[in-house]
C-alpha cells in the first residue's frame, strides 16, 4: 500500500476523545518496547510520526494515526512494565478493555511479539483474551532482522506453541528494520478494514 498521508490526530483516555469520522480503525498491542511505534513508522514510512523512546511505558493513552484518510493506527499503551503503578495499570486497563470491547469501528487488533525470546505470559494473557472476546487479532513477529534466516521457521514455531496460536489466525513475520513482512501486513490491514487492493486515495501526494 502506497501512504500519502499519514497524520497524528489525538491522544485519547476515553471515547468522548475518539475520531467521529467513522473510518476503520486497526489497533496495535504490545509488551513495552517491544517496537509498535517503529512498526507505524516503517508502515508509513516515514522516520517520526510516531515517536519511539527508551524509556518503556511512555505511551499512556490510545495514539490515533490517521492514514490516507481512509483508516486510524489506533496505538495502544505497552503492557508488561513493571515500574509502572499498580493503580495506573488498573486505570490503563480499564481504558484498553472498553476501546477493544465497544469500539464498533475497530476492526483488528495487531498483537506484536518479538521473535528473538518466546511471547511473555503478558502476551500469552492478551492473546487468549482476544480469542475469548472474538476480537479479530493478527500476531506480528517483529525483529527479524535480528535472527538469521534459516533461524525464522524455528522462533516462528515457538511463537505458534507458546501462544496456542489458532492456525485460522494472521501470522506475520516482520523487521521495522529492513521492512520485511509490510507488504504481507498491509494485505491483511486492507482486508480487515474492508479497504479495496491498492486503497490510497488522500487529499496529498506529497510523500
Amino acid at each position: 500500500m502506497k501512504v500519502v498521508e499519514a497524520e497524528f490526530v489525538i491522544s485519547a483516555v476515553g471515547p468522548q476523545q475518539y475520531p467521529e469520522d467513522a473510518l476503520p480503525e486497526i489497533a496495535l498491542a504490545g509488551r513495552s518496547n517491544v517496537g509498535k511505534s517503529s512498526l507505524i513508522n516503517r508502515m508509513i514510512q516515514r522516520k517520526n510520526l510516531a515517536r519511539t523512546s527508551s524509556q518503556p511505558g511512555k505511551t499512556q493513552t490510545l495514539n490515533f494515526y490517521r492514514i490516507n484518510q481512509c483508516l486510524y493506527f489506533v496505538d495502544l499503551p505497552g503492557y508488561g512494565y513493571a515500574k509502572v503503578s499498580k493503580s495506573l495499570r488498573r486505570e490503563w486497563g480499564r481504558f484498553i478493555e472498553r476501546y477493544l470491547l465497544e469500539r464498533e469501528r475497530l476492526k483488528l487488533l495487531i498483537l506484536i511479539v518479538d521473535l528473538r525470546h518466546p511471547p511473555t505470559r503478558d502476551d500469552q494473557m492478551m492473546y487468549e483474551w482476544l480469542k475469548y472476546h472474538r476480537v479479530p487479532v493478527c500476531v506480528v513477529a517483529t525483529k527479524a532482522d535480528k535472527i538469521p534466516r534459516g533461524k525464522w521457521q524455528k522462533h516462528l514455531k515457538i511463537v505458534k506453541e507458546t501462544l496456542q496460536f489458532h492456525p485460522a489466525d494472521p501470522l506475520v513475520l516482520f523487521s521495522s528494520e529492513t521492512g520485511q513482512g509490510r507488504d504481507e501486513l498491509w494485505k491483511v490491514i486492507r482486508g480487515a478494514a474492508g479497504l479495496p487492493a491498492g486503497e490510497e486515495t488522500a487529499h496529498s501526494s506529497e510523500f
